[in-house]
């Protein structure tokens, strides 16, 4: 270049005194003329220094309070990273069980004949949380998340564990206020492991949301039938528990089967 920055100039600039469009200019010319440049003074640590908080600021993103909240929990830093990014883990689904649930409890409360309300949507939130949990058309980050060793089942095992037991432990919380015996109260939890479970063993051969709406369509299916017969109770009944509880437990050693391979 045949042209320098002039000395009064080069020390303003140095001071910080200069006008923002001076500045710019000054800039502008440091970028290419390498000899400017070789003038203004610097300290290679602290520019390396400056580098890194600028790449750990903008590569890094900040943790949400999940990512934090499982950290805290003893869940190693990149698991707990790939559970925060599960699409249904956002404060919107979240919401959404809660909000349903207590739709739930409240209808229930208003008369007796509503408590089955409850009984049937709590195995069904687990389902919608696992469909929503995993795949290309549903998460934002399945591209990154598909070139990590944990892809595929096993992914898809970790997140709707994940998911189950937030919907469990919500309507966990819920069940003590509903008008109901104990008993009765808790009859939702092993129709919501088995349907949890055989929603993703249907993962397998089908894609998950169409697990998770066979799985779902199954269990409405089962409710109708006892409520087509006069007697609701018959889809929580002690002989049914049994059923719902062998069956979970055969699905989840074919799923350990499956993620062990």
């Amino acid at each position: 270049m045949s042209w320098h920055i002039p000395d009064e100039l080069h020390e303003r600039y140095l001071a910080g005194t200069l006008e923002p469009a001076l500045a710019m200019s000054v800039d502008s010319h440091l970028e290419g003329c390498a000899d400017c440049r070789a003038a203004v003074p610097y300290e290679q640590d602290w520019l390396e220094a400056s580098w890194q908080r600028l790449e750990t600021r903008l590569i890094m993103p900040r943790p949400t309070l999940v990512e934090r909240f499982l950290r805290h929990g003893g869940v190693p830093d990149h698991l707990a990273r790939l559970l925060s990014a599960t699409p249904t883990m956002s404060r919107s689904w979240l919401v959404a069980v809660v909000a349903a649930l207590a739709f739930a409890v409240l209808a229930a409360r208003q008369g007796a004949d509503l408590l089955p309300a409850f009984l049937i949507v709590a195995p069904v939130l687990p389902l919608a949380g696992i469909a929503l949990a995993y795949g290309p058309r549903v998460d934002p980050a399945h591209e990154l998340t598909a070139a990590t060793p944990l892809a595929g089942p096993r992914l898809l095992l970790t997140r709707a564990t994940a998911v189950l037991a937030v919907a469990v432990a919500a309507a966990a919380l819920a069940s003590p206020l509903l008008p109901a015996p104990p008993g009765l109260s808790v009859a939702w939890l092993l129709p919501s492991l088995a349907a949890a479970s055989g929603c993703l063993a249907l993962s397998n051969r089908l894609p998950v949301p169409i697990a998770a709406l066979a799985t779902g369509g199954l269990w409405l299916a089962i409710v109708g039938t006892g409520r087509f017969t006069g007697n609701w109770l018959a889809a929580f009944a002690p002989a049914a528990q049994i059923v719902y509880g062998g069956a979970a437990l055969l699905l989840m050693f074919r799923l350990y089967k499956v993620s062990t391979r």
